[in-house]
């Protein structure tokens, strides 16, 4: 192995894959959600990256990125960011831009591996062997008669940590939650998520109500750009109960930010939207040195990796849509056992393959 690769292509597509049925949570209703590939080659290996959002993000890939990716060392993933993390000044530094940084970045750390021939988690450092998922679903949009049933399937698969979706329909969160409880027992931890509907005072009162059936986890009870308001409910929520937020950060200076204003016991970043590999273990590094818990949002496939090579990292998001997407479009995708996720030390780099006949249909 030369100490230069030459990276020779860039390529990205979009995929819409419909939901099983119409789904919603606290303020966004969806039929269907877009995965966008990016594929980057080199030293005669492929490495794929990706990301969930508009399709726009493929032609912005090939657009503003390719230029500065192709013809680059492939060994040289910080220089590659750098060049990326410049060109989108004017675009702004979030949103579509950093999701396409995301999605190349991702797919430039499982080429290096592949290259190196090592599982990512080994190239990045393994910290550890295993880490803890919790089940995510129970949308807005599932009959909160339901919900006890669902529980307790996700117990039965082994899951101590569960998340259901609130505030679509306030008046009737308390219900959802205390079905969710019937349904798990009560030695299960309880996971909700509002996704930034509640008012502040809402958002206490549901919090003194939530915490009756043992909530553990309050994520998004406003929403992530409002550190004030989060910062308000944290100091105020009952003894046990841990604010979560973070998802939709996307610079490194977002999350300082957050860390800085005590708006959150347990950081979140989604390493499809903050930067890639790269960005989300910096985000981890700036976790622990404000001694926060660390989590990853969504993107189960993607996150295990990194998330093996954080010392400190609490729990993996094992998000009911992009499971589904995954399990379908991707060959090795792992299945946890007992509540947790372990790599196959078998396979390099991400430890993925693209389904390319399997994914054709849903191609845009």
């Amino acid at each position: 192995m030369t100490d230069h690769v030459s990276i020779s292509s860039v390529l990205a597509r979009a995929y819409r894959i419909p939901t099983e049925r119409p789904e919603s949570d606290g303020t966004l209703q969806w039929d269907s959600t877009t995965l966008v590939l990016a594929t980057v080659e080199g030293g005669g290996k492929k490495g794929v990256g990706y990301t969930y959002g508009h399709a726009v993000i493929a032609p912005y890939i090939h657009s503003a990125l390719q230029a500065v990716v192709e013809g680059g060392n492939a060994l040289d993933i910080a220089g590659i960011w750098a060049r990326m993390d410049g060109v989108v000044r004017n675009d702004g530094k979030a949103g579509i831009a950093y999701q396409a940084i995301s999605a190349v970045d991702v797919a430039l750390w499982d080429l290096k591996a592949k290259l190196l021939d090592l599982p990512l988690a080994e190239l990045l450092g393994r910290a550890r062997t295993e880490v803890a998922a919790y089940a995510s679903g129970g949308f807005t949009s599932c009959p909160p008669d339901r919900l006890p049933d669902l529980a307790s399937q996700w117990t039965q698969q082994g899951f101590n940590q569960v998340k259901i979706k609130i505030g679509r329909r306030p008046e009737q969160d308390v219900d959802r939650v205390r079905r969710t409880r019937q349904g798990l027992g009560e030695t299960a931890q309880l996971f909700v998520d509002a996704n930034g509907a509640y008012s502040i005072r809402q958002a206490l009162q549901m919090a003194e109500a939530f915490a009756a059936y043992g909530v553990r986890w309050y994520e998004e009870p406003r929403p992530s750009r409002d550190l004030d308001g989060l910062h308000f409910i944290r100091q105020r929520t009952p003894a046990g109960m841990q604010v979560a937020a973070g998802e939709y950060g996307y610079h490194l200076s977002y999350f300082r930010k957050m860390l800085a204003a005590g708006a959150v016991d347990v950081l979140q970043a989604d390493a499809s939207r903050c930067g890639g590999i790269t960005g989300f273990l910096r985000v981890a590094a700036l976790c622990a040195a404000f001694g926060r818990p660390f989590s990853s949002h969504c993107c189960p496939s993607l996150h295990l990796p990194a998330a093996l090579a954080v010392p400190s990292f609490y729990t993996l998001e094992f998000f009911h849509d992009h499971v589904r997407i995954e399990r379908m479009l991707f060959d090795g995708f792992r299945e946890p056992k007992e509540g947790r996720l372990r790599l196959d030390d078998s396979r390099p780099g991400l430890g993925l393959t693209w389904k390319d006949q399997d994914a054709e249909p849903y191609a845009l």
